[in-house]
């Protein structure tokens, strides 16, 4: 998505999708269980439950992972996204998500697969101070498969998760490739940049264009 390039319209249309109106509340579509859990990480991260009563749980995951990421010390100014388009200057940008298609993700999931969702997320928070080294090493050494391990690790402890994975990433992933390779049958040079998460494993986006003819190389 083009950050850069996101509309008062656009931000209108996510404050609808993203919290509860009336007397619609999160306490009301969450299990006692959950609530209890979500309860205990607000108050972790030193925020009062009331702040987010109206938050839709895929709302709320969102922020409890930017919330967390902040307290680490990440600044979302130094984002992959902002980086690079910051070096684009007078270059043509392409999309290869749309801003409405990564909300519609969101706001398609059914009750379940929010609060699912928000499981994984707290979930994975319990573990990112502790991996986050790991994963930078892989990262920065190009390690394929520690970064797979890090992203699919989740999903190896509870498979009830793999309709998340399949909407997150694997389904993103395929209609990722696509596009790459329709640029990649024109003329043009294209610099593609993508999370790194999808890049790794079976599913990934490097595996799809090999399966497709394309070479391949890791710098």
């Amino acid at each position: 998505v083009n950050i850069r390039d996101i509309s008062r319209a656009d931000i209108q249309k996510l404050i609808g999708s993203a919290f509860y109106s009336e007397n619609e509340t999160l306490e009301k579509h969450l299990s006692a269980e959950t609530y209890e859990l979500v309860k205990k990480e607000l108050g972790r991260l030193g925020v009062p439950i009331q702040l987010v009563s109206k938050h839709k749980p895929w709302f709320l995951a969102l922020s409890l992972s930017s919330l967390e990421f902040l307290k680490l010390g990440f600044d979302p100014n130094y984002g992959i996204d902002k980086y690079f388009l910051s070096k684009a200057k007078g270059k043509k940008i392409l999309e290869l998500e749309s801003l409405d298609y990564q909300m519609n993700i969101f706001t398609n999931l059914s009750e379940e697969e929010q609060e699912l969702f928000l499981l994984y997320t707290m979930n994975d928070i319990k573990v990112l101070k502790q991996e986050l080294d790991k994963l930078t090493q892989a990262w920065t050494s190009g390690d394929e498969k520690g970064i797979e391990s890090f992203v699919t690790r989740s999903l190896a402890e509870d498979k009830r998760l793999s309709p998340i994975y399949e909407k997150f990433v694997y389904k993103r992933n395929r209609n990722m490739a696509s596009k790459i390779e329709d640029y990649l049958s024109t003329k043009e040079t294209h610099f593609v940049i993508i999370g790194a998460g999808h890049l790794v494993g079976d599913q990934g986006i490097i595996e799809m264009l090999k399966g497709k003819g394309f070479l391949v190389e890791q710098l």
